[in-house]
């Protein structure tokens, strides 16, 4: 029995717009969030193509790829998803349809906070439906290089997750954490952690036309000396709580998990390629409500 988790299936209770820019392109985006019946998933609507183009969430569907966690269908793509399915996941709604009329989803502040106020603020409904949960059955683990990610066995949702990254501003913060799922725990602790990187590193992917919306409005930037914004951290350990943030997105592609996560220095590719050989071991998983 998950006991961290819900038992029944959510929804919001009324539609709910949030207007932004998109990290890669740098041009404004709305994204619109709609109520969906019982064990409708999450659905992503392309509206700004006649016709609107559904793309349901799923496994299958994600890309891999090193920035961002990208879904594909027919050509069709919506990319930087992590954030609003970290948002979605962590808040516990698992029926929504989300519009979108662009190829990518808003940046916002670079954390899922805005998406998690949106939602809270359009309502949030029980629905009559139980939820399904993936139910991890035996331990996976996959390696690469210094890196490693694993699933094992668990009696409700726990992540535990560490970094290693050679800064001084970052070496100075926790650089691991231990997570019980609960959604006011999500809300409070984990939603406000922006996504972060190196300032020279921002000004190469401009060049390469990449990440053209991305600054200090919604990421925290580094230099070799340390912290660029001026107002600081949010949080005293924001960097992995941020990469825990993104691990919560990830799973989420194949729904709620019980079970436990452990990984050093995961990246959505890697987490994808977990979830992938999980799928496939009809052993390693069981469908429970």
């Amino acid at each position: 029995m998950p006991l961290n988790q819900s038992l029944k299936q959510h929804t919001i209770k009324n539609s709910i717009s949030i207007e932004g820019i998109g990290l890669h392109s740098g041009k404004p985006v709305t994204l619109t969030l709609h109520p969906a019946k019982n064990n409708s998933g999450i659905i992503f609507r392309r509206t700004d193509l006649q016709p609107a183009k559904e793309l349901p969430l799923s496994l299958e569907k994600i890309v891999e790829t090193p920035l961002c966690t990208k879904l594909v269908d027919d050509g069709v793509t919506i990319q930087t998803i992590e954030h609003l399915l970290s948002a979605l996941a962590g808040v516990e709604l698992d029926n929504v349809f989300v519009d979108i009329n662009s190829d990518e989803l808003p940046i916002m502040d670079g954390s899922s906070a805005p998406f998690v106020f949106m939602i809270e603020a359009a309502g949030i409904i029980e629905q009559e439906a139980p939820r399904k949960f993936i139910k991890i059955m035996k331990t996976l683990r996959l390696t690469e290089e210094d890196k490693f990610v694993e699933l094992k066995p668990y009696d409700h949702f726990q992540i535990n997750l560490s970094i290693d990254f050679d800064h001084p501003a970052i070496k100075k913060t926790k650089q691991s954490v231990e997570f019980a799922f609960s959604r006011t725990a999500y809300v409070n602790d984990i939603a406000r952690a922006r996504t972060f990187g190196m300032a020279d590193q921002l000004e190469q992917l401009h060049q390469r036309g990449l990440a053209l919306g991305g600054s200090l409005d919604n990421a925290v930037g580094l230099s070799a000396e340390g912290i660029l914004n001026p107002e600081g951290l949010r949080l005293r350990d924001e960097f992995v709580k941020h990469k825990l943030l993104d691990v919560i997105g990830d799973l989420y592609t194949v729904g709620a998990l019980q079970g436990c996560f452990t990984g050093h220095k995961p990246s959505h590719a890697l987490n994808h390629r977990l979830l992938e050989t999980l799928m496939q071991d009809p052993e390693a998983w069981a469908l429970v409500n």
